[in-house]
């Protein structure tokens, strides 16, 4: 019997009017996500590359490594097209030099404001918004809709227990509803490579656990919906219910837990720490000032070279000072900012909405550890690029005043730029993308067993009459 209605609830799901019409609305969107995203991962390839080459054409004709202009890119990401995340707020290039404080700049928005007006078309939106509310419309009536029309007495006429009932249209629905669907993302799966999107299997893992998130975050709004249904005697009461609980969960609570984190949780501006930042710089550079009036020379002979020297003493010994202070003081923030993050986190895994997306960011390496990330390994690099400066020149940029001197008639060859170390962005292995996107499919997990349960038993008590 239980197969009998297996069966029954599938075929009365997709040959439903609103099945077909929803079923045509999310494969035209899940297709136009991957096209869309490899189309927007080609183009940003091209912008990082062609960023490169003009970065390493600005070198041509320069003589002396302390004179170069040098920018490391943030390169561009597989999944950050179909994931966004934070990857287009943020800075995607940097100044390097050897010493100082280093500041991304350049977000896409920057280059590409279209891609601020249409930013949510990824699979995030495609499971946030769109499935979350295919799952409502088509099974907010899934129990009080049968009984409004006489099928669940007709059915239970038969020797049909409550049970069976309940687990056919749990399992019925579901299988109605994705596996159709899986269709379209096995059709954008392929659509990767075929575009040229080079997938690492690291990314084709993280691809599909994005896409296990989306199907276990899209089984929240099922199991809540027939326990709704389950729950109210109308089927437009359990709809008006089921339409306030998606607004609260997918609009409401995420953007709500930001403000009462910020409210709660008081975090420096960045105009105050620069302003802190600028109070500090120009004291140490009174400091330095003073300082320059000791140097004496040991000789006639070489009195820049020997100038050179004793400045970039002094510069390191300022960059210590001040790369110490501003450390301070942006730790200071980060960690009230931190502190904001966790609450507003929290807060919001209220919501299976935002447990989806820490998922799906998670997965594709978009999630806010994108930035920190980015900056540390600039820093990484800061001190290679240092210490190769210091390798050819004697003396590295970035500390501040630097005398050059050129000896007539000697002609000096330019910098090869080949020679330079290469910056390569490491993103995030695996398995920490798994450990981060853990917890919150435990929640997501424990929000389909709760439905489940209290929707099951909600049906165990139903009149059905």
């Amino acid at each position: 019997m239980f197969k009998v209605m297996l069966k029954k609830e599938i075929l009365q799901i997709i040959s439903s009017n609103k099945f077909a019409i929803s079923f045509a609305v999310c494969s035209i969107l899940i297709l136009l996500t991957f096209f869309v995203g490899a189309n927007s991962y080609l183009l940003s390839r091209d912008q990082y590359e062609a960023a490169v080459q003009e970065n390493i054409r600005g070198m041509d004709g320069i003589t002396d490594w302390r004179m170069i202009n040098h920018r490391i890119f943030l390169p561009p990401q597989p999944l950050a097209a179909l994931v966004n995340g934070i990857s287009n707020d943020i800075g995607r290039n940097i100044n390097m030099e050897g010493m100082g404080e280093l500041r991304a700049h350049d977000s896409k928005y920057n280059e590409d404001p279209i891609y601020a007006a249409f930013r949510f078309l990824d699979l995030n939106f495609i499971f946030q918004i769109i499935l979350s509310l295919f799952a409502v419309l088509l099974l907010y009536n899934a129990i009080n809709g049968e009984k409004e029309l006489g099928t669940l007495r007709l059915t239970f006429s038969n020797s049909v227990s409550r049970s069976q009932y309940i687990l056919s249209k749990i399992v019925g629905s579901f299988s109605a509803i994705i596996i159709p669907l899986l269709i379209p993302i096995a059709i954008g799966f392929i659509l990767l490579p075929l575009m040229g999107v080079p997938m690492t299997s690291t990314d084709w893992i993280s691809l599909l656990g994005i896409i296990f998130s989306g199907v276990l975050y899209f089984s929240v709004f099922l199991t809540l919906s027939i326990f709704i249904s389950a729950s109210t005697a109308k089927s437009s009461t359990s709809f008006l219910v089921l339409l306030i609980v998606w607004i609260a969960s997918v609009i409401v609570i995420p953007r709500a837990s930001i403000l009462i984190s910020g409210r709660l949780v008081d975090v420096p501006s960045v105009d105050e720490i620069n302003s802190k930042k600028s109070h500090y710089m120009r004291q140490i550079s009174g400091e330095t000032l003073s300082a320059m009036g000791n140097f004496k020379p040991t000789s006639n002979n070489d009195i820049m070279r020997e100038f050179n020297e004793f400045m970039d003493e002094i510069n390191t010994e300022r960059d210590e000072k001040v790369t110490k202070f501003n450390s301070q003081v942006n730790q200071e923030r980060r960690n009230a900012q931190m502190e904001q993050e966790k609450l507003a986190l929290n807060l919001s895994r209220v919501s299976p909405a935002s447990s989806f997306y820490l998922i799906s960011s998670s997965f594709a390496g978009t999630s806010m550890e994108l930035e920190k990330n980015y900056h540390e390994q600039a820093k990484a690099y800061q001190k290679v690029f240092a210490d190769f400066q210091r390798e050819k020149e004697g003396m590295t940029t970035g500390g501040g005043m630097m005398f050059i001197v050129r000896k007539a008639g000697v002609e000096e060859n330019p910098i090869d730029p080949s020679e330079l170390p290469e910056f390569v962005f490491k993103p995030p292995s695996l398995e920490s993308r798994i450990n981060s996107a853990l917890p919150d499919l435990g929640i997501l997990f424990v929000y389909n067993f709760i439905f489940f349960l209290v929707g099951y038993v909600k049906f165990l008590k139903f009149d059905l009459r």
